[in-house]
Formats: structure tokens, C-alpha cells, sequence
């Protein structure tokens, strides 16, 4: 038996999997299905990889669309009343504003030229407030909602990250400077309290005005919000969606579900419980975190993301959530977890950063997770008219004057498939149920027809893998 050389033989795997990845001709002629990874991280904040590094293995992968999201802010502080900006003690990690936005920036543009057949789309994670609540003297100090995260999308530009308005970012005032100036002030009082008469009131006078405008200089961040009066509701956060919608941003609420937040850190609490409703309570966001490496509600059908699709096909919502695969990725292998485990596949007309973004912004990409590089793939999901020559796929409407034609195919390459349960639902009620191994084929006609009417319809497959679909929103007319 012919025995191959390792070096062969690694080319030969590297090639399958190159192979397999390759774009897909979707159901509607004109798009293409391009495997990307959304939620990456790299050695600007926390990750393992430099950007060149993460882009060299998402290529050896036959990942081509990469969306980086570094931490844009990690800072944590508590200061004493009445000086809190001054009397407080701060933690800061690594991340894009501590070793700077335009140098974050220019990394990734300098890989996006070494790599001209793959779209990077740089982005940051951030955490927009949080509170404290209880006291060191009573053992129970706590910090609320620290890790409630927003993804951030496409920003272009190091002053979109500099004065995100966040907790503990932009200031207007160096900390080191001012406390040069309040040095000297105190020092000048000092001197003038050593006077007598006039002199001594002023120097008093100006020692005190001296520490209080110190103060109130460090505390100019770019958030108006503080930690220090409770909860704020959705307010710090609808702030930062709106912010980076006005620079043609996306935000995309990331792990809404997370069972990790809740736990002791030092000598305090951290207590972020899961956020499902924000998918409810803020508006203008671009999405959210549908499959990510958590226990997932939220997409059941009838549950917060459904109520949020019926609230757009009444009319009292202006944009539809929409859903995408989040990799909270660091370094290969940890926790269990690889590059390409966790993919947002893109529908695309043409292989470019504006159709890729564009493709997220109105929700034609599915979600979907794998063990890699055995990842399930949707062939095909549309609704269509009975002749099939009006289709829609995810993402898009269609206006229909008779039932709807509803086409589904699933296929897992590389290996054998376990039995997967796939979901069709309609308006978040089920209205078709399969449970088979990979692959599968649905080709029906729903008994649904509402003249005046808008429904959507989405799919999730769930067993050997997984897969959640955006939804394809139909009008119905009555005939002519």
C-alpha cells in the first residue's frame, strides 16, 4: 500500500477543507454562501494572535470574512465620596483605547493588504456602564452589569473608538496632568495659608477650589453616566447603539444569555445576570448573538427574538432584529473550542467589504455551529411563489397573492450525521417538524394565506450541529 509523506499528506487535508469552504451557489441564482467568523479577538486586548496571525489561520481555514472584535475598553473603578475621581482605585486591561484605536486600525488595514482574497472588518466589543451597589465596609460590594456586551461593527475611524460614550473613556483631561496642576494649586495655598489675614481665607479658598475642579476635570468621560447612582435602565446602552448607527456602524447584542456573570472577582461581586429582554426594551441595533457557546433561549420558538419580529411586522418596530453566530474566540483549542466552530455564513451578490456589510445590516446570513471542520451548511431556505418566479431568501420580503411555496435543504460533508431535529416556524408557531440525519430536504406548501397581512418564516435545525436561520418576512395580497 502506498504510504504518503506527512508533508503530503498535511496539504491534502489542508485541501479538503479549503475545498469544502469554498462559496456555495445559493438558492437564489444571484448570491453565493461565504463562511466568516464574527467575535475575534487579538493580542490589542485579550486574544492570543496578533491580526496577522488570526487572519493567516482564518485563511489556512477557508474562513474568508473576518470580523475583529477587540475589547475597545477594559477599565473598572470605585472612588470615595465626595473626591471620587480622585480617591479611587482603577484597573485597566489591554485593549484597542490603552495601546490606541489608530494603531489598532492600522494593523488590521496592513493584513487586509497582505490578504486581498479575504474581507477583515474591524469592530470592537464593548461594555457600556455599570453600577456599583452595597459597600467595602460591608463585605458586599458589587458591581452590576459590567459584562451586559455590545458588539460593534465597521468602525472606520480611531476617534469613533476614543469617544465611544462608556464607562471610563475619553476623557477630556489627562489624569497625570491634572494632577500636575493640582500639585502646584496646593502648593500655592500652602504658601498663602502661611499668610496672615486676606492671604490665609484665600489660600484656603483656592486649596479647596483647586481639589474640587480637579475632580470634576477627571470626571469628563465621553458617557454622561456614571457608577455611582444605580441603575439606568436601557439609557448607556440605546446611547452607544445610536452612536455607532450615526457613523454607519452595526451593534449586535452579544451572549444576551451568559450563565457566567455572576461571581465573586477579589474583594467584590460581579452580577450580570442574562439580558434576553434588551432584544425588547432598546431599538436600532443591527442584531444579536443567536448560537455562541451557551445554553440559548431566547430563539425558541414564541420567545423574546419572536416577540421582537412581530413587533416590526406590526409596525412598531423599525428595523428587525437579526441573528448571527458569535465565536468569543481567543487562541485554538481553548475550551475545547476552534476557529470555524461558530460561523455566520454571508449571502453575497459580489466577494466585497460593502456587500458583506451590507449582508449583516439586512440579515441575509444564517448562524451556524460545528465541530470544524464538520460544520452544517443551508443549501437552501426560501419562500417562494407556486411557480417559484417571485423567491425570497433570509432577510428579504416578498408579496405573495397565494400560499407559499417553503423550500429547505441541510447538509453536513465530511462525515456521517447523528439524527437533527429541523424546525420550520412561522410567526413563532412550528409548522413543520423533521427529525432525521443529514441531509435534508423540505420542499412544501404552507396552508397559510392573509390577505393585508405580514408574516416571516425562519428555521433552525438542532442535533448534530446547529443551525438558525434569519427570518423571510411575506405580505399577502388577494388576487386581482
Amino acid at each position: 500500500m502506498l504510504t504518503l509523506m506527512p508533508a503530503l499528506r498535511h496539504q491534502i487535508i489542508v485541501f479538503a477543507i479549503v475545498f469544502m469552504l469554498l462559496p456555495v451557489k445559493h438558492a437564489s441564482a444571484e448570491y453565493y454562501a461565504v463562511p466568516g467568523v464574527i467575535d475575534t479577538r487579538t493580542t490589542f486586548s485579550d486574544g492570543a494572535y496578533t491580526p496577522q496571525e488570526l487572519a493567516d489561520l482564518a485563511m489556512q481555514k477557508g474562513l474568508r470574512i473576518l470580523v475583529i472584535n477587540d475589547h475597545d475598553r477594559v477599565a473598572m473603578e470605585y472612588g470615595l465620596p465626595p473626591l471620587r475621581h480622585i480617591l479611587k482605585y482603577r484597573i485597566e486591561h489591554n485593549s484597542i483605547n490603552l495601546k490606541g484605536a489608530d494603531h489598532y486600525l492600522k494593523a488590521i488595514e496592513e493584513v487586509e493588504k497582505k490578504h486581498p482574497d479575504m474581507v477583515i472588518i474591524p469592530g470592537s466589543e464593548t461594555t457600556p456602564f455599570y453600577y456599583w451597589s452595597g459597600s467595602l465596609l460591608n463585605g458586599n460590594l458589587t458591581a452590576n452589569n459590567p459584562e451586559r456586551r455590545l458588539l460593534t461593527v465597521g468602525l472606520s475611524k480611531a476617534p469613533d473608538y476614543e469617544n465611544l460614550p462608556i464607562l471610563h473613556n475619553g476623557g477630556k483631561a489627562g489624569y497625570a496632568t491634572v494632577l500636575v496642576l493640582l500639585v502646584a494649586a496646593l502648593v500655592l495655598s500652602l504658601l498663602m495659608v502661611r499668610r496672615k489675614g486676606m492671604f490665609r481665607v484665600a489660600g484656603i479658598l483656592l486649596g479647596l477650589s483647586a481639589v474640587l475642579l480637579a475632580d470634576r476635570l477627571l470626571s469628563t468621560d465621553s458617557s454622561p453616566y456614571d457608577p455611582y447612582h444605580g441603575d439606568q435602565g436601557m439609557a448607556p446602552y440605546q446611547l452607544v447603539i445610536d452612536y455607532v448607527t450615526a457613523r454607519s456602524g452595526l451593534t449586535f447584542w452579544n451572549y444576551p444569555e451568559t450563565k457566567s456573570g455572576i461571581r465573586k472577582l477579589g474583594p467584590i461581586m460581579v452580577n450580570t445576570p442574562p439580558y434576553p429582554q434588551v432584544l425588547t426594551e432598546t431599538k436600532g441595533y443591527t442584531g444579536f448573538s443567536a448560537l455562541y457557546g451557551d445554553n440559548i433561549t431566547l430563539t425558541e420558538p414564541g420567545n423574546i427574538w419572536d416577540l421582537a419580529l412581530k413587533e416590526y411586522c406590526s409596525g412598531f418596530r423599525e428595523h428587525p432584529p437579526w441573528g448571527i453566530a458569535t465565536s468569543d474566540y481567543h487562541r485554538e483549542g481553548e475550551s475545547g473550542e476552534k476557529l470555524g466552530n461558530y460561523q455566520t455564513v454571508f449571502l453575497l451578490k459580489e466577494f466585497t467589504k460593502k456587500e458583506v456589510m451590507d449582508a449583516m445590516k439586512s440579515g441575509r446570513m444564517y448562524a451556524s455551529r460545528g465541530n470544524f471542520p464538520h460544520v452544517p451548511k443551508l443549501l437552501e431556505f426560501s419562500v417562494s411563489s407556486l411557480d417559484g418566479r417571485s423567491t425570497a431568501i433570509s432577510g428579504q420580503e416578498i408579496l405573495l397573492t397565494e400560499k407559499p411555496t417553503v423550500k429547505v435543504s441541510i447538509s453536513l460533508e465530511g462525515k456521517a450525521s447523528r439524527p437533527v431535529k429541523v424546525r420550520v416556524i412561522r410567526s413563532g408557531q412550528v409548522i413543520k417538524a423533521v427529525e432525521s440525519p443529514l441531509p435534508v430536504s423540505l420542499d412544501f406548501q404552507d396552508d397559510c394565506f392573509q390577505p393585508g397581512e405580514k408574516v416571516y418564516y425562519r428555521l433552525d435545525m438542532h442535533g448534530d450541529g446547529a443551525i438558525v436561520s434569519n427570518p423571510i418576512f411575506v405580505r399577502f395580497k388577494s388576487p386581482e
